[in-house]
């Protein structure tokens, strides 16, 4: 019996935390549990739950071990406690795939395709001239970009905010053609009314779709919204357990959902959340604007599920100012873009070998990264 025998983490740049778990035989697992700005919160965390649980027990009990974690508590669920069974999840999937020989999704079911289709972030969170940008993703092999909607907004702003956004993708979709396809991120930045006037002035030049257009605690709102527009409508970064993910299934308003392999209870979870998807003929787009980990989780996800429309990747997103996702892989062609896929891996556990001694190297930095926080005029907190 392959027991849990010791773990690690290390919180490194950009703003990652990375999970290391050991079997007895030395079996090596990695995990990515991060919420983006509270690392310290959610390593306590996965402190508490590789203590209280899984210290000493068989790694291949995967389902019963997430289970226990989620259910041992009496209060569950929410970012954190989801974020860090996510990392673990991830760490003894690797562990498995590794102990067996297989990649992930062939313990899965095997794959339902070759290759996924990933996108490429353009502009920063503040977007402005981007279609310049845009041009150079596409000639550098993307076929697929997002960018953000918008800055700052009031709860009901002005023509000219609206105008601005209509711009800045009508100078992209100019820039790239109709053969390219565009996200737009609303960020969760729009209440409804906003979410509204700016889907129906978006509309002209078909977005591939409109990103959380409210936040999640609105989704009742989402079949009003979904109503004023022909664009598709996806959500759920800030979502994190099948159960969050019901009323949207339910009230037909969403078209992509987006789960994160970090945030969303690991590949156990978004497997589950995935297949669900496929019954309400929902499609999958993992969100995932974190490190070489999470990336290769959804990769294991979207190679064996056939709802899994296209992937989310962090290479040179605005974020990472200091480490990029390929730093901290031994071989970084596994994560090759050829005209504008990834190749699904086939080496054992999550396709990827992660370079331990410069993880253990970039852990000595100090990392206190946490998001903006940005206000209105009149001083009051704006949603970022």
């Amino acid at each position: 019996m392959n027991q849990i025998v010791d773990y690690e983490l290390f919180e490194v740049p950009p703003r990652w935390l990375f999970l290391r778990v050991e079997t007895a035989d030395g079996t090596v697992g990695w995990g990515e549990p991060v919420v983006e700005g509270r690392s310290h919160t959610v390593r306590a965390a996965v402190e508490e739950l590789m203590d209280d649980y899984l210290l000493g027990e068989p790694a291949n009990s995967i389902e019963d071990h997430w289970q226990t974690m989620y259910r041992g508590g009496f209060y569950r669920g929410g970012p954190v406690l989801m974020s860090a069974i996510a990392g673990i999840d991830q760490a003894l999937w690797d562990i498995k795939g590794k102990s067996l020989g297989a990649p992930v999704y062939e313990l899965l079911g095997g794959a339902a395709r070759d290759s996924i289709r990933v996108y490429q972030w353009i502009g920063g969170d503040r977007p402005s001239e981007v279609a310049e940008e845009a041009t150079q993703k596409v000639d550098a092999g993307f076929s697929a970009l997002k960018m953000n909607a918008t800055e700052e907004l009031e709860r009901v702003d002005t023509p000219a905010t609206v105008d601005d956004a209509v711009d800045r993708l009508r100078n992209v979709r100019e820039a790239v053609g109709d053969d390219i396809d565009i996200g737009v991120d609303f960020h969760g930045r729009a209440t409804k009314p906003m979410a509204k006037r700016l889907a129906k002035a978006l509309e002209p030049y078909d977005p591939m779709f409109i990103e959380e257009p409210v936040l999640p605690e609105h989704n009742d709102a989402l079949p009003d919204i979904a109503a004023h527009t022909t664009i598709p409508i996806a959500t759920g970064e800030r979502m994190y357990s099948r159960w969050d993910f019901k009323q949207i299934f339910e009230n037909g308003a969403v078209d992509v959902i987006q789960p994160d392999l970090s945030h969303a209870g690991g590949i156990t979870e978004v497997k589950k959340i995935a297949s669900m998807a496929e019954a309400y003929d929902v499609a999958l787009a993992p969100h995932c604007p974190l490190g070489p980990i999470a990336l290769a989780s959804c990769i294991q996800i979207d190679a064996c599920t056939p709802n899994a429309l296209i992937q989310e990747q962090s290479l040179n997103i605005h974020y990472n100012e200091t480490s990029d996702v390929l730093d901290y892989l031994e071989d970084p062609s596994v994560f090759e873009y050829e005209d504008g896929h990834v190749s699904i891996p086939d080496a054992p556990g999550l396709g990827i070998d992660i370079d331990e001694e410069y993880v253990r190297e970039q852990s000595q930095k100090t990392v206190d990264w946490h998001n903006p926080v940005w206000r209105h005029e009149d001083g009051s907190v704006a949603e970022w």
